[in-house]
């Protein structure tokens, strides 16, 4: 039915130098040069072309004109999120034949359209292809096909109905409410299991770009990964780490990996207790509007994680009454290990998956529902907890405000 690139076409990551809004700090300086030590002999030979494509099952090949019909010409008023790849639009598809259908028949699909005038879709694109068109697992988004036409190249998702957890962390009104305690725990199990799946002995891929703009939520707030365009090749052999160029998001890229440019699983590690911080504070990783001293999450959290007593005060302030102090304060300790400075004090996704699955065993017959509540405190109703049943369609996840850098 469909096409996809064989497994021997590994796509590096690593998007075209130039000046592009992604491809800057927020300080508007270039961090290609991040360090010297990072020397550009170690990269491999940059992909030129799409590659050997082979007959593949699980994805199917759009025609540009489908792609067309089925979002109703790309029209404006379906944009659901943009980025620095391009637009992402609404459209629908017959379940069964894969096919264009009407608006508001068959199923909905998330269509992003490289952005021709850019310079890093390519790349991003081949990437998608190359690991969601071998991979399938429950808390990874699901690539339904592509389209590969002259110089049209576009991605066909599910489309996930909640958006992206940035959104519900960051981004207020009705659309977007905070989430409770117990969702914040179910998600971040989600994704956990999400990154494990990738970092397993089978797959070994690091993902290199996890932050919340790419954790997808669907309509029962199943989390699902998104977005593999930097994904990587683990390293083999008797090698510990992959030489590649930085590139990223600011703020959730691990030190080691900033300084040498060495990537490895323990990267997507801290990139994950970035996140974990994100969603205990509510605050995102990186905000200079903030006091000074507390621009970075990190840094201005660490002291108050390691301390039980003074852990309340990173805590977002809308989850009050829905966590015992024990149970915060674990999800604390975790968020500490994961962004150790030192890789090797860092757990691996294995052990992170296992420690949330035992704080969310006690909500366990309340299908993870109704938060674990401080017996000192009554608990203080969510938002969320009605519009978890009413199932209000959001935007797609729009880009996080941190931009890419090389």
């Amino acid at each position: 039915m469909g096409v996809c690139l064989s497994a021997q076409v590994k796509a590096e990551s690593p998007y075209n130098t130039g000046v592009n809004s992604k491809n800057v700090s927020t300080d508007g300086n270039d961090l290609s040069n991040i360090n010297s030590k990072v020397s550009s002999t170690s990269m491999p030979p940059t992909p030129r072309s799409e590659g050997e494509i082979l007959q593949c099952s699980n994805l199917k090949s759009f025609s540009l004109s489908e792609l067309k019909t089925a979002t109703r010409n790309f029209r404006p008023d379906s944009v659901l999120g943009e980025g620095g790849f391009g637009s992402v639009f609404k459209g629908w598809i017959d379940e069964n034949y894969l096919v264009a259908s009407k608006p508001g028949t068959g199923i909905v699909i998330a269509v992003k359209r490289l952005n021709q005038d850019g310079l890093q879709g390519h790349r991003e694109w081949l990437a998608e292809v190359n690991y969601l068109g071998q991979f399938s697992h429950p808390h990874l988004v699901r690539l339904i096909g592509y389209c590969l036409e002259d110089e049209h190249r576009l991605l066909v998702y599910e489309f996930m109905p909640r958006g992206s957890l940035e959104n519900h962390l960051f981004r207020r009104g009705s659309y977007f409410q905070p989430l409770s305690w117990s969702l914040r725990l179910k998600v971040a199990l989600d994704a956990a299991k999400g990154l494990a799946f990738l970092h397993s002995a089978e797959t070994q891929v690091i993902y290199r770009d996890f932050k919340t703009s790419n954790v997808l939520l669907d309509s029962n707030y199943n989390a699902k990964l998104s977005d593999f365009g930097l994904a990587k090749d683990g390293p083999t052999g008797d090698k510990s780490h992959v030489s590649t160029r930085v590139i990223g998001t600011y703020g959730y890229a691990a030190p080691e990996y900033l300084a040498t440019g060495h990537l490895t699983a323990k990267s997507d590690v801290y990139s994950f207790g970035v996140v974990l911080l994100e969603m205990l504070s509510g605050k995102r990783s990186v905000d200079k509007n903030r006091p000074t001293g507390q621009h970075s999450l990190v840094e201005w959290a660490k002291p108050y994680l390691a301390n039980k007593r003074k852990v309340f005060r990173v805590l977002d302030t809308r989850l009050e009454g829905q966590y015992s102090v024990e149970d915060a304060y674990k999800v604390a300790t975790l968020t500490l290990r994961c962004i150790s400075r030192e890789s090797k004090f860092r757990p691996n996704m294995d052990e992170v998956v296992t420690l949330l699955e035992q704080l969310q065993a006690p909500n366990a017959d309340a299908g993870n529902r109704n938060p674990s509540c401080n017996a000192s405190r009554p608990r203080r109703r969510s938002a969320d907890d009605v519009s978890h049943r009413r199932a209000t369609p959001t935007a797609y996840p729009r880009p996080s405000a941190s931009t890419l850098y090389t």
